[in-house]
């Protein structure tokens, strides 16, 4: 579970955004900050899970497997949503690690809503560093392929691929990961989610297998929860689970 020094730490990253942005410079793969023009906000780290009592309204909604994975890959795409609070943030995103360690290692797309209107942005992270934004266009509807890969000796492989925009971005991370986990997942580190209808997740593969196999557990997030999985695909939905939907 997050400490109050770390819930504290974050809200004070939040409330420092306006300023903060102000200083940012663009230009792709600029470690840790995306470009002012680009995003309103500094970025919040989506980090690792909060162990809960139960699979239920947790801060990662979607299917968490345990074990010993170097790899995972998967793809989703990208709804229309309706921002209801200039604090609704989220991502969908694949990754290792993060469920009972505190590393992950993933990547993803960021709805950031603070600006008023919904702005798309493609990332990665390796946690607890901070995201590192890449600068190619994101639109609703589109298609994206992610995936993770420790090719052994702390060496790390993301890739994400728009394949509506026609797009890849590619990086190599030395890290010191443990591999524990393997996730496809939507998340909101402002525990505010914007509305959308269906983001669906399909063709999700861990270290070669189709994800089902990995028996991972389902897990509810602001209100949204994941349909049975199947063959690898499901998709999270809203009014699933007992978590309240932001309004």
């Amino acid at each position: 579970m997050y400490s109050p020094t770390f819930l504290a730490a974050r809200r004070g990253r939040l409330a420092a955004a306006a300023l903060a942005c102000a200083a940012l410079t663009a230009g792709a793969g600029v470690t840790g900050a995306p470009s002012a023009a680009a995003h309103s906000r500094i970025p919040v780290s989506f980090g690792h899970h909060r162990h809960v009592k139960s699979f239920q309204d947790s801060n990662w909604g979607g299917y968490v497997a345990t074990g010993n994975f170097t790899s995972i890959s998967g793809s989703w795409t990208e709804p229309q949503v309706t921002c209801n609070t200039s604090n609704d943030l989220y991502a969908p995103w694949v990754g290792i690690d993060g469920y009972g360690s505190e590393s992950v290692e993933q990547t993803g797309v960021q709805t950031d809503c603070s600006s008023g209107s919904p702005v798309y942005s493609a990332w990665y992270e390796m946690y607890p560093a901070q995201p590192v934004y890449w600068n190619d266009p994101v639109s609703a509807g589109d298609s994206f392929t992610g995936s993770v890969v420790d090719n052994g000796g702390g060496n790390y492989t993301i890739t994400l691929t728009d394949n509506t925009a026609g797009w890849t971005e590619n990086t190599q991370q030395q890290y010191n990961g443990q591999d524990a986990s393997a996730e496809a997942v939507i998340e909101s580190p402002t525990s505010s989610y914007p509305s959308f209808s269906e983001q669906d997740f399909s063709n999700v593969t861990v270290d070669g297998q189709v994800f089902d196999a990995s028996n991972p557990q389902a897990l509810t997030s602001g209100g949204y929860g994941p349909t049975a999985l199947s063959n690898g695909s499901f998709a999270m939905v809203p009014g699933a689970g007992f978590g309240a939907h932001k309004k």
